[in-house]
């Protein structure tokens, strides 16, 4: 199957180098124009995805090629992109980063090949000259790649044009400048860990944006971007069909600021197998919602409301008899946190020993292929699933039931795994292995029956 979809991928030469606000800017103008726009970001990351839709208002989800081959990448690329006018995918730091030191694989050039997207380097030209040209000419001579166009950040109208003229020579027209962005003292915006802040933090986030996108307008080539995303061809793809079970299952999901970490298109292949999706919030909801067969406890910032959490003690002792009453469960980072003894000496559910702690630097940090050691609530031992781990937290215990092994070979045993439980830290991607998502669903298909 072939579709249209008109496309740009937004590279960055690192990261810091400005490519998320750019992006944003250029997001807000497209939305500002009344245009459908799609936003699609590289890799693990949910950050920059909430970013996009709730702020921006911009359809956006994740491409990530650690946890999808190249089918299914295109495919769910083109399933989101389906009905917008212009699709925007955001990088992930450096364009030629990857999985390791010295491979491209689950970089941004890679989703940029698997797609075949027209790519547009982002580059910060602050304290140079002519040196921008030897950074592009590094990035475009290094691999094979799709970049056709440049943006400087931080760079003045004067010293641009002069750049601009210089590259359109120096790479006889096969690299097209489209504009810059200067510096915006009034418009920045703040991050945590290595990411944006969750969208709720940022207080005047609109009026940011709206800078920003006011600046894009004027100079940046937005009409060239266009012109450019319309430029790509077809994506080719094998449609990836998931049955629907005519059971219907209620799956309660846990999302406000503490548990906000979820990739919309797992969710989505929940309720594409039938599943009604029921938010609340443990933060300020008295208790779990009534008539449920399974619990969801993403991630997010648990350790940023602890007091509030703890203070909730319905909602914990609603939790409590739950899951130890066999609510099929699933909790991931945050959510696992949320189900130990405490966090930072705060009480939390209890149903997990352990005591969570700030570490102070990122922990396990990375990718990771989960495998089964026995049978459990997901898969049968031996089954396995992409997953990647994001905490500055831990915990004196971290499960047993899987162990995490790392592109590098370094390995680990990790999640309480049991046939109504998965909980642990990895973040995992249901169409990284869609039997996980069936028996997630038939574990709430049984828990809704229990009694017939």
């Amino acid at each position: 199957m072939k579709k249209k979809c008109n496309r740009i991928v937004l590279a960055g030469t690192n990261s810091g180098c400005g490519k998320t606000t750019i992006s944003c800017a250029i997001l807000q103008s497209l939305v500002n124009r009344g245009m459908k726009v799609g936003a699609f970001k590289c890799g693990p990351d949910y950050i920059d995805p909430m970013f996009h839709s709730s702020i921006i208002g911009a359809k956006s989800r994740n491409l990530d090629p650690f946890f999808f081959d190249d089918n299914l990448l295109r495919y769910l690329f083109a399933k989101n992109a389906e009905d917008c006018d212009i699709s925007v995918i955001e990088g992930v730091m450096g364009f030629y980063d990857g999985l390791s030191l010295t491979s491209v694989k689950a970089s941004t050039c890679e989703v940029a090949e698997i797609t075949n997207s027209p790519t547009v380097l982002i580059l910060n030209a602050k304290g140079a000259s002519l040196s921008v040209l030897a950074v592009i000419e590094g990035f475009v001579n290094f691999h094979k790649n799709n970049i056709c166009g440049v943006i400087l950040n931080q760079c003045t109208a004067s010293t641009y044009q002069t750049l601009a003229n210089a590259i359109t020579d120096h790479f006889g027209g096969k690299i097209t400048p489209l504009g810059f962005m200067p510096t915006l003292t009034d418009a920045t915006l703040g991050s945590r860990h290595l990411g944006l802040i969750t969208a709720e933090e940022i207080s005047d986030l609109k009026e940011k944006l709206a800078i920003m996108a006011e600046q894009a307008e004027k100079t940046i080539d937005i009409p060239g971007l266009i012109a450019l995303a319309d430029s790509a061809g077809e994506v080719e793809f094998e449609p990836v069909e998931i049955e629907k079970n005519d059971d219907p299952v209620r799956i309660a999901i846990a999302k406000d600021k503490a548990f906000c970490f979820y990739y919309e298109d797992s969710l989505n292949a929940l309720r594409e197998m039938g599943a009604e999706l029921v938010s609340f919030s443990p933060v300020n909801d008295a208790s779990l919602p009534e008539d449920i067969d399974g619990l969801y406890l993403g991630g997010g910032y648990p350790e940023l409301y602890e007091e509030k959490l703890s203070s909730n003690v319905t909602m914990k002792e609603s939790i409590l008899k739950a899951v130890s009453g066999g609510l099929p469960t699933i909790a991931e980072c945050g959510g696992f946190m949320y189900l130990t003894e405490d966090i930072d000496g705060y009480p939390m559910v209890g149903l997990l020993k352990g005591s969570c702690r700030d570490t102070g630097k990122l922990t396990r940090f990375g990718y990771v292929t989960l495998h089964a050691q026995g049978d459990n609530m997901l898969t049968k031992a031996g089954g396995t699933i992409a997953a990647h781990e994001f905490h500055h937290w831990d915990c004196e215990f971290t499960g047993a039931d899987f162990k995490a092994k790392k592109p590098s070979g370094r390995e680990w045993e990790c999640v309480f795994a049991t046939d109504t439980l998965y909980a642990g830290f990895p973040h995992f991607h249901f169409y990284a292995n869609l039997d996980f998502a069936r028996n997630f669903y038939n574990s709430c298909l049984k828990e809704k029956h229990k009694n017939d």
